[in-house]
């Protein structure tokens, strides 16, 4: 956020406050990703993902299965309540699991992996990565053209953490307690709904405005606390950025280099910009550069995988090994390197395929 905010404020010097700031902001994504943080939050105050995941997950019999279940909850959580939110839900599960079990040592290759899934399983949906949502919005992409272009890439992704987790062993794991009792099940089916109405807003069902009213209202007459634990830092992020790239497309070198890079391969100009200033700025400053939005679409999504910082969701897992292993930082970055360069590359090579036969189709 902070990265985000001083590059609006030095572009600011260059291109002068004016009235055109004004349509910089895509309202209807932040609306949208407000919404649906704000619910998230309320479910998650109620303690109601990890009770479904540790119910789940208690039914497996051994590491492998174990490692599946949490990897999957991950993979599907972040098709529904966004990467960065499924790995603050979920992680703590695994660590839970793993500590229970004595079986720390399989943390760095399960963390790593559960942090892939989040990035890559939100791919296939409009609300599952935040630059899904903004490209979404911002090209009017039509929901069947949109997974039209996401599915080949998705289906590979699906494989690729299947094939993974079978570096699991099959030991012998007896998982005992729960971290909650058990689902309270009024306010559970109360936040399901206005998650539904929030997840109808994404698909322009339902009018930003209407939505945003009644499920403010619903949040602060059932969880106040809720809205106290919305990632605000999230959406000033997506506020500065915006304000950043509008600012940059309004500088002429700047939009003849990058018209004239975007022009010869957008799909390896956006994956690459991800690698330095991950993937959500990528998404929001490239979109005005170009109107390949499936190549653009793709490359920031496999994007998130390379370096830990292609992906703001990469810093909250690395954040929570941390707490959890001080002292191990290298040892989870040799895993972290290891594991998502070689997704990137073989999802770069589909997404290359995936694009020629789009343009034949």
């Amino acid at each position: 956020m902070l990265i985000a905010a001083i590059a609006a404020v030095i572009t600011s010097f260059i291109v002068p406050p004016d009235k055109e700031y004004l349509g910089y902001l895509d309202y209807g994504t932040l609306i949208c990703l407000f919404c649906t943080l704000a619910v998230i939050c309320a479910l998650k105050n109620i303690h109601f993902f990890t009770i479904v995941a540790s119910k789940i997950v208690s039914l497996t019999g051994n590491m492998r299965m174990a490692a599946i279940a949490l990897i999957y909850i991950t993979f599907i959580g972040s098709m529904l309540i966004a990467n960065d939110m499924a790995l603050l839900t979920f992680l703590p599960l695994g660590y839970f699991v793993l500590h229970c079990t004595r079986n720390e040592k399989y943390m760095a290759k399960l963390f790593v992996l559960q942090n892939i899934a989040a990035n890559l399983g939100g791919m296939l949906t409009p609300f599952g990565n935040p630059q899904n949502l903004y490209l979404y919005s911002f090209f009017n992409i039509p929901t069947l053209e949109f997974l039209r272009i996401m599915v080949i890439p998705f289906a590979v992704a699906v494989l690729l953490v299947t094939f993974s987790c079978f570096l699991f062993p099959k030991a012998a794991l007896t998982l005992t307690e729960t971290p909650y009792g058990t689902i309270i099940r009024k306010k559970t089916f109360y936040y399901l709904f206005f998650f539904i109405l929030s997840i109808l807003m994404v698909f322009r069902i339902v009018p930003y405005l209407i939505g945003l009213t009644v499920i403010l209202a619903a949040i602060l007459y059932a969880d106040r606390h809720a809205l106290k634990n919305v990632d605000y830092g999230l959406l000033l992020t997506f506020v500065f950025f915006f304000i950043f790239a509008g600012n940059m497309s309004r500088i002429e070198a700047v939009n003849t280099l990058m018209y004239s890079l975007l022009s010869k391969n957008t799909l390896l100009v956006s994956t690459v910009s991800c690698q330095f200033i991950s993937n959500v700025p990528s998404a929001i400053l490239l979109s005005h550069f170009t109107n390949d939005y499936p190549a653009l679409l793709l490359g920031v999504n496999i994007g998130g995988t390379g370096t830990l910082i292609a992906s703001l969701a990469s810093l909250i897992t690395f954040r929570n090994y941390i707490g959890a292993r001080p002292g191990e930082a290298i040892k989870f970055l040799k895993v972290f390197s290891l594991f998502s360069f070689a997704f990137l590359i073989i999802l770069f090579i589909v997404c290359s395929f995936t694009l020629s036969f789009l343009s034949i189709c």
